[in-house]
Formats: structure tokens, C-alpha cells, sequence
């Protein structure tokens, strides 16, 4: 129904009579009730309201249907308007409805439930938005195609170090559809920093929406908080107390009801209905996390590895997260390969003789890389076999001109064609730079008279004192193994060693961890000393500190390298301290001991930590009871060590990390990543958009501002910004040590959620101004128009991607001279002047038959436009999955990981988004009229 406004000319209000409020349009279309002399009362029943106007300056536009448009009473039937007449001023309009019946309708009978949307029906009805608002919509539209655009959609959001390895890893996964790849980066190279990359980019591409992520029970906390914190991704914790009380209140499922969970492996492999009602969900993305610890023989497997792939057969992706794949054997990553692709990975024997064939290729990749002359690699009959193999005769003859670019493009080839390279992604240290040194130091201590706690024993606590004064300028973490010694610790440190202390356990919820942790943070007036619980410490990142202080050791080498974790990161600076100090001859002596000689987990990565303890756990036990000679297993463990990595080392697959990172790609990456952190767009944008919405901004400190609600919101809900307010950055190397302040990016919700909120209504789609434009003729009239092209899709497909321009802007004045390219959006901007309401009604009340000629000649041209557009993108579109296609049926013939699901995907991806192309259009989304002064 079209609802456009024509002026009424008569002077007086009429009972019955149509009028629209100025400033509260969502009221709907009013009735007059009564009139007198002075005021006018206007009823809404629409909205239930009544409002009463003075008559000389009533905010008020009066309604009239033209004729040819088609109108609608309260009882929902419809009028084709042929003809109108007026009698003392109130309206009736006669025409046919749908049956072809003639009817009259006096203008008291039209539905109340009328909002006026289309820019030219409310620039008509006296519904004149402010220039800056106009503006604010321009900006939104061409923001939300320049992101459109982007290479790195999905990765700019979250609140992660820019790395080459992590970036390039989710950026090749994250565009999948339905991934199923393992991701084994060693040790400390950020295994869940990539996942949430990944999910973060399946969520806001639209290929995924129902996640799952499994983890061990003591990392279900960790997972949440990193997910909340640097993806903003709110997930749902489930454990057995919060699906019985869901059952409860009448729900059946308790993983129907949302859309991304979080749960302990326990909670689904130990209750069986838990295991079931997941299985009965479909998941599009399934995340498993310590993947390698679901044990699995080719006769037999635990109850946990067989309820994990009752889920994967129930999930179009997975993620698998596991240390190491060698680290347990080959069985052990045949296993994991084997839940990813049970149709590919189906026999072990087979799979051993691929990778028997691998190592091969392995060499040959080396002898590509490194300066051995092209003769010398054509004349070696096993690699120039391997070669011919691999990439056919025309290889042998490429690599005889011995470029560099040649042996580069061959090692590429192979890289795409290496067996396990698209589902298995694995980072080494030996490979990622930018890792500091570590340095152990000892304290041994001699035990005199001890407290209750055996931890706070006093010469412990003395050291701890004194040391704490030698390192007044340095920031220091402190571990403990429990809660009660990190409580008990912080405040005797706080009270009694007069120590700026703050403590950091999982007892505190989740804000109460924020401000601890910046409190911390604070360079300036911050604490000195964090002390953290086991478990309070994990996922948090502590790398502007250098001193880490192990109050106890735990018996597990897996959580050393965690405790250690927290500061030896990638952005360290400086060579991480750590800090024993232990009593003499105690059971933690033996323990120290252990892990130093023995392991040397301390001042190196052990990667096999938790293999080699389990080797001999029960043998360290009974050196603790006095059984055994601990130097005696020192020597062992130590010649065991040795051995292990050394097999590592030669097994190396460095094929596959070259396959895991390739780093043109990566640097393109980090490049775009890194300029968009340095563009002052988004500053611009959300400031416009505060002052726009009335919300109070203020500077916090440097490069950090403060956001609330004020009294004079323009909008009932602001998206992201809570009663409290925000603390918000746009720097992201602040974001990283700050994580009680927001980071605020182009995909941060409060950011998507605006420009939703912007384009979802009609604010803003109108504006009149006055300009002066020398080489114009005073008097002449300017009609902008803003068009968005608009092809409602699947999100999945992200067809905006392929259009040229989201947003077409086009301008013309009373001649219909086309003005854009010469009047810029800009000009007009920075020399519009306002007008005020009443003129600019009464403008528009006078030419409205000369702006709706300019403005039929505006969508006309468009209209030409957008067949042109739509060409282009389906041209794009078709080169786009031309290559894609080609590159997979291609590597299909010769690697067996690639699924002819994902390959039947692309295909249908490439034939639905043809059909919702050729069905887009340019909607006209705003005007702008100025006149030449």
C-alpha cells in the first residue's frame, strides 16, 4: 500500500480529519476529536493516545491519499482510490475494492496502524530528519559494504594478538563450509585462540549456528571466559545442575535451548541420557578440546572417545584441538584423524603405509627449499621419482631452470597434494618466532616453626617478604596451587607485608576477575603482586610482567607449562624470571628436582611432559614415600627425555608446518588487519552515532573512552550498552592488557548492533538543507538519492561480497542534470545549512509536483543501474566459483581429504546465489533536497 501525503488547503481543523505527528510518528494516523479557538485535540488509536495542540504552531502534517493509490480501513479491506471530493474540509474517497465493487470512504474510516516508511512518503509528510542523521546513514551504508568487501571479515573482532600462524590457520578454516581439520599446535602457539577465531568466523558468516563446544572439566571455565572476552561469543554453560533445574521448568531438551553450548566431557560421557539428548540436536560445529586424551585401539575404545564420535556423526563440522599428534603415537592420531573423516581414515594399516609414502615427499619439499642445485635433485633417482610421482614430467623440466619461483611454485603443489596437510594444522615453536628465553631460580629454605597451612610456613613467607622489597618496580605473578593459600597469602601480603596485593581465584565471578586482573594491569597505580589460584589463573594473559613466583609445585607437568604460560607468550619482551623457593630435603625438594634435571620443563617447552610423567608417576611416588632413590630416576627420566625428543625431532613433518602457515598469505592478513586498527573511521562513526543517540561519551584515559545511557536517549534500547555503561577501547594492544575494557571493532555487537539499528529503521532517510553553490543558479533544487542494493539471501552465501556498490548515491537538479560525480556527498555536507521545520514543510507543500518529477527521474536511472550491477555481480560471482570448483576438483583427484560434500556445497552455493542475484534491486533508501541559495 502506498502511503504518500499531499497538503490540505484548507486553514481549519475538521473532526474527523487525518493528521500525523511531526516529532511522534510511530503514533500512527491520527483523528481529530475536537477543536476550538485555540487547541486541537488529536486521538491515536493506534497507539492508544491522545494529545492535545495549540493550533498556531501544532507539530502537525495533514494526511491525503492521491489518487491511484490503494488504501486500507480498520477492518483490513482495501481501496483503490479513482476519484476524490471535500466537504467543509473533511475528505471522502470514492473507488473499487479487490471485487471490482464501488465503494466511498470518508477519510474517518482509514486504518489507524499507518507508518509512514519510504523516504519520499515522509519527506511529503512534513517528517524531516536532521542532516547529521541523514549523514550517520550514508556513513552506515557504505561501512557495511566496505566491510562486505573484506578479505579478513570475521578476524578483525576478536581480541587476539595479530599472528601470522593463528591468523592464516582460521582464515583458511573459517571459510569452509562445515570444517573438520585437527588443530595440533605445540604447546603455547594459542590451539584455542585459533578455534574462536574459527567459530567466530563460521557465526558472522552465517556457515555456522549451532555450536558445541566439549572440553575437560577443569577448562570449562576458561573456554567461557575466553570466548565472552575476546570473541564476544556468549555461550551457554551446561553442566548436570543446570540441565536437571531446565527440565524442570519444562524444557526437555536442555540443548534445544540456545544456540551455542559449552560442557564438560564428563557431563556427556559419563551420563548417557546427557549423551543423547545432544545426539539428538544438529550441530553445525562441533569443538573438541584435549582431544588426544579420548583413548582409542583398534580392538577396543573408551567410553569417551565412543560418545565424541556419536556427536561428530551428528555435526556437519569439527574441531578437534589436541597436543602434539606424535606425542602419542601413531595409533593415537589415526584415531583423531579417523573422527574427522571415518570414510577417508578407515583402516590403520593403510593409514601407516601413507605415511610411510609421506616422509619421502618430506625430503623432497627440504631438497626443494634448501641450496641444493636443481641437477643434483633431477639426478637423484628417488627424488626425481618422487617428483614425476607427485606432479608429473613437466616438474623434471621446470626445475632444470633452477628459479626460485619455480622451486616455490613445486613446493606449493606439493603442499596442496600432502596427504593429511587440509585437515591437519600444526605449528611448532622451531617455526613461529617471537618467543622469549626462560631463566629458573632456586630458593632453599630451611624449615623452623610452621603455621596451619604447611604452604604458609614461616621462612617461606619471610622470603617471600623480603624478596617482594628488592622487586619494588617489578610487577610479579604469583601461584598458588589452591584457593584458600592464594586467599590466605594475598592477605597477609596486603595487611601484614604491606604489599599492594591483589588475588585472583575462581571463586570470584566473573567482573570481580576483570578488576583484579586490571588492577594488576595498571602500570602506574596498579598492584604490584597478583596471586592467583591453580585454576583462577587460567586464561589469562599476564605477558607485561616478567617475574613469575611458583609458591608450591604442582604433581603435574602439564600444569608447570600452564602456570609458566602466563607470561611466556608471543609480545613478551624480556626473558621470563621464575621463582621457586621449597624446603630442603621435603618431598617438593625431590619434586623440584624432578622436573629440572629430569624433565627440564622450566626453562624449555616440555612437550611430552605428560607423557613421560606418565611413565613414571609411579615411580616418582615412591621416591616421595622414601622407597626409592630419587637421582636414581632423575638419570632415567632424563635419559628418557632425551630420547623422546630427539624421536620428535626426527619425525618432524615439516611439510606440514609449511602447509600450516604459508606466509605471503599471512602477511596479507596482518597487513589489512593492522590498517584497519589504525583507521580513525570507526572513532569518527561511533562518535557521530553517540551524539546522534544522545548517549554520554567521555575520555577515560588515553585512547580509552566511558559510554552510558543519558536522559536524553533518542532510542528506547542502544544496542551493547548496558544501565551501567561501558569502558570501551579502540586501541587493540591496550584491549589485550586491559580485558575490563571493552575493544571496540567494526564486528563488536554494541558496533553491528547500531548499524542494524540504524538501516532497520526510517531515521534519517530524509533531509532538506540550503546550499550555496557559486556555479548553480540560486533558486535551483538538488535531489539526492541514496540506493541500497538489496537482494535478501541465505546469510551463508554473502552475496554482498560480489556487488560493486552497496550504496549508489545519484543527484540531479530541476533540469535533471546527473550531478553526482560533480556534488559530492562531502560538498554537500560541509556547506548544507538547516532549515527549520515549518519552511521546510511549506517548501515542499509548494514544489511537490516539481520534487516528484526529480525523483521518478532518480529511480528511473537507477532502475538502468541495476541491471548493470546485477551483471556485474553474477561476472564476479562466476569467476569466483569458477576458480574455487576448479581448485578443488583438481586436489580432489589427488587427495583424498577433499569431501565431495564440500565440493557439492560450493556448487549449489554457486547455482543459489545466481538465482538470489538475478532477483536484487536498488531500493531507494533516502533523500536529500537542497535548495540553491
Amino acid at each position: 500500500m502506498s502511503e504518500p501525503n499531499k497538503p490540505f488547503t484548507g486553514a481549519t481543523f475538521v473532526p474527523g480529519q487525518r493528521w500525523i505527528s511531526n516529532t511522534e510518528a510511530e503514533l500512527g494516523l491520527g483523528i481529530v476529536s475536537t477543536t476550538d479557538h485555540r487547541f486541537v485535540t488529536i486521538s491515536f488509536p493506534a497507539a492508544a493516545e491522545q494529545r492535545v495542540y495549540a493550533k498556531s504552531n501544532a507539530p502537525l502534517t495533514r494526511v491525503q491519499y492521491r489518487l491511484g493509490d490503494t488504501v486500507a480501513n480498520s477492518e483490513g479491506d482495501q481501496l483503490l482510490i479513482e476519484d476524490i471530493s471535500e466537504k467543509d474540509g473533511y475528505i471522502i474517497y470514492h473507488g473499487r475494492d479487490p471485487e471490482q465493487q464501488s465503494q466511498s470512504w470518508g477519510e474517518i474510516e482509514l486504518d489507524c496502524f499507518v507508518q509512514f516508511s519510504k523516504p519520499q512518503d515522509r519527506l511529503f509528510a512534513g517528517q524531516i530528519d536532521r542532516l547529521r542523521e541523514y549523514k550517520l546513514r550514508h556513513q552506515t551504508l557504505l561501512h557495511q559494504q566496505q566491510l562486505a568487501n573484506m578479505e579478513t571479515t570475521g578476524l578483525l573482532g576478536p581480541r587476539v594478538q595479530l599472528l601470522d600462524h593463528q591468523l592464516y590457520i582460521a582464515h583458511e578454516v573459517g571459510q569452509r563450509f562445515a570444517p573438520r581439520v585437527l588443530l595440533a599446535d605445540e604447546v603455547g602457539l594459542g590451539k584455542t585462540i585459533e578455534a574462536g577465531l574459527i567459530i567466530h568466523q563460521q557465526l558472522l558468516k552465517g556457515l555456522s549456528e549451532r555450536v558445541l563446544i566439549v572440553v575437560p572439566e577443569t577448562l570449562a571455565h576458561q573456554w567461557l571466559v575466553e570466548m565472552l572476552r575476546r570473541f564476544n561469543l556468549q555461550f551457554t554453560l551446561l553442566d548436570e545442575a543446570r540441565a536437571q533445574a531446565m527440565e524442570e521448568s519444562g524444557i526437555e531438551n536442555p540443548f534445544e535451548d540456545a544456540q551455542l553450548f559449552l560442557c564438560s566431557q564428563t557431563f556427556i560421557t559419563n551420563h548417557e541420557k546427557r549423551l543423547q539428548q545432544a545426539c539428538q540436536c544438529d550441530w553445525d560445529l562441533l569443538v573438541v578440546d584435549e582431544a588426544h586424551h579420548l583413548e582409542w585401539h583398534p580392538d577396543r575404545q573408551s567410553p569417551a572417545y565412543e560418545g565424541i564420535e556419536q556427536l561428530s556423526r551428528k555435526s556437519r563440522g569439527l574441531l578437534l584441538l589436541t597436543a602434539t599428534p606424535e606425542q602419542l603415537g601413531l595409533d593415537s592420531h589415526f584415531a583423531r584423524l579417523r573422527l574427522l573423516d571415518p570414510d577417508r581414515y578407515y583402516d590403520l594399516a593403510t593409514f601407516k603405509q601413507e605415511q610411510a609414502q609421506f616422509q619421502q615427499v618430506n625430503l623432497l619439499v627440504q631438497q626443494l627449499l634448501s641450496s641444493t642445485p636443481a641437477a643434483s635433485i633431477v639426478q637423484n633417482p628417488e627424488l626425481a621419482e618422487q617428483l614425476q610421482a607427485r606432479l608429473g614430467p613437466e616438474a623434471l623440466e621446470q626445475l632444470t631452470q633452477d628459479q626460485p619461483q619455480i622451486r616455490q611454485h613445486l613446493v606449493d603443489q606439493l603442499l596442496d597434494r600432502h596427504g593429511t596437510g587440509r585437515v591437519l594444522f600444526r605449528n611448532t615453536r622451531a617455526a613461529v618466532q617471537g618467543f622469549p628465553q626462560r631463566q629458573l631460580h632456586t630458593y632453599p629454605l630451611t624449615s623452623d616453626e610452621l603455621t596451619a597451612d604447611p604452604l604458609l610456613d614461616s621462612e617461606r613467607i619471610a622470603w617471600l617478604v623480603a624478596w617482594l622489597k628488592q622487586q619494588r618496580r617489578e610487577k610479579i605473578l604469583i601461584i598458588c596451587s589452591s584457593a584458600e593459600t592464594a586467599l590466605d597469602l594475598e592477605t597477609y601480603l596486603n595487611l601484614r607485608g604491606g604489599v599492594r596485593s591483589a588475588v585472583f581465584y575462581e571463586g570470584l565471578s566473573l567482573v570481580e576477575r576483570d578488576r583484579a586482573a586490571a588492577y594488576f594491569a595498571d602500570l602506574e597505580d596498579g598492584a604490584q603482586v597478583l596471586v592467583c589460584s591453580e585454576i583462577g589463573s587460567e586464561g589469562r594473559n599476564f605477558q607485561f610482567a616478567h617475574h613469575l613466583v611458583m609458591f608450591d609445585l604442582p604433581l603435574n607437568p602439564d600444569l608447570i607449562e600452564q602456570r609458566i604460560g602466563r607470561l611466556d607468550r608471543i609480545g613478551q619482551t624480556e626473558t621470563v624470571q621464575i621463582h621457586i623457593p621449597y624446603l630442603q630435603n621435603s618431598d617438593e625438594d625431590k619434586i623440584l628436582n624432578w622436573y629440572h634435571r629430569g624433565l627440564n620443563c622450566f626453562e624449555r617447552v616440555c612437550p611430552i611432559g605428560h607423557q613421560i610423567f606418565a611413565e613414571f608417576e609411579d615411580q616418582l611416588l615412591d621416591c616421595l614415600m622414601g622407597t626409592a632413590d630419587i637421582e636414581e630416576l632423575i638419570e632415567r627420566t632424563r635419559a628418557r627425555t632425551d630420547a623422546v625428543l630427539e624421536e620428535l625431532s626426527k619425525g618432524r613433518d615439516r611439510l606440514l608446518e609449511l602447509n600450516s602457515c604459508k606466509p605471503a598469505v599471512a602477511a596479507t592478513l596482518v597487513e589489512e588487519l593492522q590498517s584497519q586498527d589504525e583507521d580513525s573511521n570507526l572513532v569518527d562513526f561511533m562518535t557521530d552515532v553517540f551524539e546522534v543517540y544522545g548517549i554520554d561519551h567521555e575520555r577515560h584515559s588515553d585512547k580509552a573512552f566511558v559510554a552510558h545511557p543519558s536522559d536524553h536517549m533518542q532510542c528506547d534500547h542502544f544496542p551493547g550498552l548496558p544501565d551501567e555503561g561501558i569502558t570501551a577501547t579502540y586501541c587493540r594492544q591496550q584491549a589485550l592488557s586491559r580485558e575490563d575494557m571493552h575493544f571496540l571493532t567494526w564486528e563488536h555487537p554494541m558496533v553491528t548492533g547500531v548499524m542494524d539499528m540504524v538501516l532497520s529503521s526510517e531515521r534519517g532517510n530524509t533531509a532538506l538543507c540550503t546550499l550555496k553553490l557559486p556555479p548553480l543558479k540560486p533558486g535551483s533544487l538538488l535531489v539526492e538519492g541514496l540506493f541500497q542494493f538489496t537482494c535478501p539471501a541465505p546469510k551463508q552465501l554473502q552475496l554482498q561480497r560480489f556487488v560493486e556498490a552497496g550504496c549508489v548515491r545519484l543527484l540531479c537538479d530541476n533540469e535533471l542534470r546527473a550531478l553526482e560525480a560533480i556534488v559530492t556527498a562531502e560538498h554537500i555536507n560541509k556547506l548544507a545549512q538547516p532549515v527549520k521545520k515549518a519552511t521546510a514543510k511549506q517548501l515542499l507543500q509548494h514544489a511537490r509536483a516539481e520534487f516528484d518529477r526529480i525523483i521518478v527521474h532518480l529511480e528511473e536511472k537507477a532502475e538502468a543501474l541495476q541491471t548493470e550491477l546485477t551483471a556485474k555481480a553474477i561476472a564476479q560471482l562466476d569467476a569466483f566459483y569458477e576458480e574455487e570448483l576448479e581448485r578443488l576438483t583438481a586436489l580432489a583427484a589427488v587427495n583424498p581429504n577433499i569431501r565431495e560434500e564440500e565440493i557439492n556445497f560450493v556448487r549449489e552455493a554457486e547455482a543459489s546465489s545466481r538465482r538470489y542475484l538475478q532477483h536484487a534491486h536498488l531500493r531507494l533508501d533516502a533523500i536529500r533536497v537542497a535548495v540553491l541559495t
